[in-house]
């Protein structure tokens, strides 16, 4: 029956109020704030009770040295992919609990040879997972939630219980934050404040962090998503910057090439980069070749020097021999 309770305080089911108009005022009102209040995490389907974490074994045939799962969320479309939930009634001891918690140990860290024949985390065999960022592969969260029925104290058990598993849950100090690379998260929680608060409520405590959070960023690491969104807008701006530098390069040196353009003695225009290259690479042609001026300008200064080299030619006197007919006619009779 806990495990139910957590499973409605995790998920926030939205009642219908259609179907509630005839009932008293203050249910209705109780109802509206349900469907006011933050969604839940995935749908009934997400939810798995009794699940066998086999350390030894298979999946079907569990030996021994595992963990029994009191429940399963997978909810990847809600940010969590894969999240463990232990419930305790306040019953069992901090070391108990400790002990418990190595059996999860033992699971996260096995691995099997899957399907493709490759080695692999055994829990991936099963469950989707976004892939581990660099030097920064923990293991499935694990949340434990408090019931407080029995005579212990969740708050003492609590802080016993991180200082017995530090070496499963503890990160190490990296540029601002912590990386978490084959550790187990273990956050904390009431059932009280779980069913209360639901999992967008800030009163999870992950062990070794000063503040409770939501789920997602106690099961998450914030301050690692902050680093790396700083580090790739960093990275952007650089870019851009580098960018832009091509771009005022390039400009520069457009602008000095226009400098340099030739203009045309005949018209005054600057050369199109064809003829600007023609005038540069090609030899020079006596009487046909203009250098200085454009393709225009060139092809009317090759007119006219055609027209007046016909010009020049049709007054030029021609020979006598040319005039009367050649050397022969002297001999006609």
């Amino acid at each position: 029956m806990t495990v139910n309770e957590a499973v409605i305080a995790l998920l926030r089911p939205k009642p219908d109020l259609s179907r509630l108009a005839g009932e008293p005022a203050d249910v209705r009102a109780a109802a509206q704030a349900a469907v006011d209040a933050p969604d839940g995490l995935g749908t009934l389907a997400s939810y798995a009770t009794e699940v066998a974490l086999p350390a030894t074994g298979t999946w079907s045939t569990p030996g021994r040295g595992g963990a029994q799962a009191d429940l399963v969320l997978t909810a990847p479309e809600d940010g969590v992919p894969l999240l463990f939930v232990e419930v305790d009634n306040c019953f069992e001891s901090a070391p108990v609990l400790a002990a418990r918690i190595e059996r999860y140990m033992r699971f996260c860290q096995r691995t099997v040879k899957d399907v493709d024949g490759r080695e692999r985390p055994m829990w991936r065999t099963r469950w989707w997972a976004p892939d581990a960022r660099h030097a920064d592969a923990p293991h499935p969260p694990l949340l434990l939630v408090f019931n407080r029925l029995g005579p212990r104290n969740p708050h003492t058990v609590s802080a016993q219980l991180a200082e017995l598993t530090q070496r499963q849950w503890k990160g190490t100090a990296h540029d601002g934050f912590h990386l978490y690379d084959g550790k187990l998260p273990i956050v904390v929680t009431s059932m009280e404040l779980l069913k209360k608060h639901g999992p967008a409520g800030a009163v999870f405590r992950r062990f070794g962090r000063p503040h409770n959070q939501p789920l997602r960023e106690a099961i998450g690491n914030p301050r690692r998503d902050a680093h790396d969104a700083r580090r790739r807008a960093e990275d952007e701006a650089r870019q851009r910057e580098h960018q832009e530098q091509l771009r005022r390069a390039a400009a520069q040196q457009r602008a000095e090439r226009e400098v340099r353009r030739p203009v045309c003695t005949g018209c005054g225009t600057r050369f199109t980069d064809e003829r600007w290259k023609a005038a540069e690479s090609h030899p020079r042609q006596v009487g046909r070749w203009h250098p200085t001026l454009c393709g225009a300008c060139e092809e009317r200064a090759v007119v006219a020097e055609q027209q007046a080299g016909r010009a020049h030619q049709e007054q030029v006197p021609r020979a006598p021999e040319q005039r009367t007919g050649g050397w022969l006619s002297r001999f006609r009779t």
